[in-house]
């Protein structure tokens, strides 16, 4: 019996015992890597001797080096070619018939997955979790060696993919008769303050060779652990065959999952013959309501919420694209900093603590399966497409559907065929829509368009809700279908570079010079695409729009319009290393009105410059500020909300400030009381240097991630925004260096060493604890010619 099914994922050790429960086993250390495609290389006796040893998640080309002739949408980087993987483990010979699975949450590209030199399974979509069951190739009692094939030459990208076990692996086994992999879907059809309703459907394996009576109890767990409801169905399985018990359960006065109250209830399957406990699972849910309504936007548990979305690409800039969760959750925490309560995975299946931690922060999702059906979604000319489709959809949402933070499933991105109905485009729309709701019916299903021209093919009649990229192109489509809602699927584009300032302003948002840096005014867009004022006037002017998702959160590896012979994108309301850009002020000023800030711009260092005028922009959650140079009153202005120009409804702006060193200040007013204010200074030379980890206590897991800001300041305390020093780091301690960062879009140092040049006065510095070793750590920076810093973190 050798089937190949669906997947989830974690890490490994190896493995000699089971409980009789469910046990997920993590597989991810002790690897051995190497690239190219060695014959043989799936053999029990192959000889990996001076093969890497690597842990996975494992990112082969983050290292580098980068190919500066490259073209830049990609990242300049290797990612493309062959590799493998190897690694061994031990299964009790007491497991004796019971069934061996491994779950990969994502392999990029194209992996082959061998045991002990047989082929086990395949699968064909990089982004897309996937399981095989290799019981029938299991030595048990005896070593296994598992192999795994990538093979990314197949693969297309508009963006860095990244390259090989790029996310988590575990390993189960379990009794034949057992719980199937994503096979328990819950639903919560009556949500009442007073109680919910909830229907559990279970899908329960017998692979063994004897017909079995089941007995599977489903059992409610509160946010605390207290069981509060329960049901049992007892049933009888045919031999090496699945069926599906049903549980209908009632709560009284429940807790509703919110973006603000993220509450979290766990469902527990105990499958059952006789008094034999043969699986146990858990399963994290929520009870919400929410709807996408035609004429006033989205609603989540009764009331209207805009969704203050961005885009997030997979890749964790110096980390490439292998997946980590302290990593990940820092990314969400910075977004929720800013204002965000929604994220779009764009434009792929994302790996599933993605969807874990938009549950426990209380962020709403937006989650997309694909971008083109082409090659990148790894569709060749001999896919079956319809095959493809249903299994790789299937997965999706079987794995992610009882994430309450998930509202809309997408089934792809800016399809150019689809929206001009080529090559069977509606036809092909029509089954992928068919196939989420096969597996959901919960959710509504929708896809990201971007020819507005194309609205008269009426593609939308295939799906549930408008999503548009830029520039009110789903106006169009609105028209023609007003009865559903509209969702921004991609607003703004808005391009800079974090800490670079460009004068003059320009007069067209188009106006890039050949500094191939973009100014941190916020003022330019490529062609097709606005700056976050345009958005936040439309949704504004237009109530039946549910809300926007930003292009992007973070400037990510690739696709860097408008100067493609750079690395990395400048979309980014923070850069690369999760630095905020000046725009990360503007959407927190308007996204977050009870948070009382401003925030001025540009830096006061401008040498050469003297008396010459300097445009200032101040952002603030209040309705006016004061702008002062060196104790003086520049006057104060206010924001106008019936500006004829979105820019002046959300931002106050000095043109004509006429630049003397010393300092800059911003007072922020509302309803004529103080909210704050900011300082800029005119900086002297760089004296010494700071560090500023994001946190001091690290978990010795192998895994956890400080993040530590590297900056250089003056003799009196003053950052210097223009510092470059290339800063030398030293680690002491049970941690190592993970990546450096910078957030220069055009840097080609590598991300993997002991070293970083600052840009515009920032670098970042990550580090990566030891596992199980405890103990202090001590990150020393110097510098030539400057004080050197040190900071002490701790691994407990």
């Amino acid at each position: 019996m050798n089937r190949i099914l669906a997947a989830l994922i974690v890490t490994f050790f190896f493995l000699t015992s089971f409980a009789e429960n469910r046990n997920w086993i993590a597989f991810n250390e002790n690897w051995l890597f190497s690239k190219g495609n060695p014959q043989g290389a799936e053999k029990v006796d192959f000889d990996d001797s001076r093969w890497e040893s690597v842990n996975v998640p494992h990112d082969w080309a983050i290292s580098g080096p980068f190919n500066e002739a490259e073209p830049g949408h990609t990242g300049k980087l290797p990612w493309k070619g062959e590799g493998w993987y190897r690694n061994t483990f031990k299964v009790d010979k007491a497991n004796l018939g019971k069934l061996v699975y491994f779950l990969f949450d994502g392999i990029m590209a194209f992996p082959k997955i061998y045991v002990n030199g047989t082929l086990a399974g395949q699968w064909d979509y990089g982004y897309n979790s996937f399981y095989l069951e290799v019981s029938d190739l299991i030595r048990f009692g005896e070593e296994n060696t598992i192999a795994v094939y990538v093979d990314t030459r197949k693969h297309g990208s508009r963006w860095y993919p990244g390259a090989g076990i790029y996310r988590k692996v575990r390993m189960l086994v379990t009794d034949p008769v057992h719980s199937e992999i994503w096979g328990t879907y819950i639903t919560t059809p009556v949500v009442e303050k007073t109680h919910a309703e909830i229907r559990v459907l279970n899908n329960i394996n017998n692979f063994s060779n004897a017909e079995k009576e089941i007995t599977v109890e489903a059992t409610i767990l509160s946010p605390d652990g207290i069981e509060i409801a329960s049901s049992e169905t007892k049933k009888v399985i045919a031999a090496g065959t699945s069926r599906q018990f049903d549980h209908w359960m009632q709560v009284v006065q429940p807790s509703l999952w919110d973006v603000d109250n993220p509450v979290l209830y766990s469902l527990k399957t105990v499958v059952k013959e006789g008094e034999k406990v043969t699986d146990v699972k858990t399963t994290s849910f929520g009870f919400r309501t929410f709807e996408f309504t035609a004429a006033d936007g989205f609603h989540l548990n009764g009331r209207r919420v805009q969704l203050k979305g961005v885009n997030l690409h997979h890749d964790h800039g110096p980390l490439g694209a292998a997946f980590n969760y302290r990593s990940m959750e820092r990314k969400l925490e910075i977004m929720k900093e800013m204002g965000v309560n929604a994220i779009r995975t764009s434009h792929n299946i994302e790996a599933p603590e993605v969807l874990e931690l938009c549950d426990k922060l209380g962020l709403i999702v937006f989650n997309e399966a694909f971008d083109k059906w082409d090659d990148k979604a790894d569709i060749t000319p001999e896919t079956d497409f319809y095959e493809f489709g249903e299994r790789n959809i299937r997965n999706f949402v079987k794995r992610d559907r009882n994430h309450p933070s998930v509202v809309i499933w997408s089934v792809g991105n800016e399809m150019g065929d689809i929206q001009t109905n080529s090559d069977y485009g509606l036809q092909k729309l029509a089954a992928m829509v068919g196939f989420v709701r096969k597996y959901d019916i919960t959710r509504p299903v929708t896809m990201a368009c971007d020819q507005d021209g194309n609205a008269k093919w009426r593609h939308f009649d295939y799906y549930d809700v408008h999503s548009w990229n830029y520039d009110q192109r789903w106006e169009p489509a609105h028209k023609l279908d007003p009865s559903k809602s509209v969702v921004i699927s991609e607003s703004a584009s808005t391009v800079s570079t974090r800490g670079f300032y460009e004068l003059p302003l320009p007069a067209e948002k188009t106006d890039f010079t050949e500094s191939e840096y973009v100014s941190s005014y916020d003022l330019n867009a490529p062609y097709w695409a606005e700056i976050p004022d345009d958005d936040f006037m439309w949704q504004e002017e237009g109530k039946y729009i549910a809300g926007e998702f930003v292009w992007t959160g973070f400037d990510y590896l690739g696709e860097p319009t408008p100067y493609m012979n750079s690395r990395s994108s400048y979309f980014g309301i923070v850069d690369l290393v999760g630095i905020p850009k000046d725009r990360f002020y503007l959407y927190q000023s308007y996204w977050r009105p009870e948070k009382n800030m401003v925030h001025i711009l540009p830096h006061w260092n401008w040498k050469g410059r003297e008396g010459e005028k300097i445009p200032v922009f101040v952002y603030t959650n209040g309705d006016g500020a004061e702008l002062f140079l060196n104790g003086k009153s520049l006057g104060k202005k206010f924001k106008n909300p019936t500006s004829e120009t979105s820019i002046g409804r959300y931002r106050l702006m000095w043109s004509d400030v006429v630049f003397e060193p010393g300092e800059l200040k911003a007072v922020g007013y509302k309803a004529g009381k103080v909210v704050g204010e900011d300082v800029v200074r005119t900086a002297g030379k760089p004296h010494s240097v700071k560090l500023s980890p994001d946190r001091t206590i690290l978990n010795a897991t192998g895994d956890d991630l400080s993040f530590v800001l590297v900056e250089v300041f003056d003799k009196d305390g003053n950052p210097c925004p223009l510092a470059d020093n290339l800063i030398n780091f030293e680690i002491d301690g049970p941690a190592e260096i993970a990546g450096v960062g910078n957030g220069d879009q055009r840097s080609y140092e590598p991300f993997r060493a002991n070293y970083r040049k600052l840009f515009n006065g920032k670098a970042m510095l990550i580090i990566r604890s030891q596992k199980n070793t405890s103990g202090s750590i001590v990150v020393k920076a110097t510098s030539r010619g400057l004080s050197p810093a040190k900071v002490e973190l701790t691994s407990q």
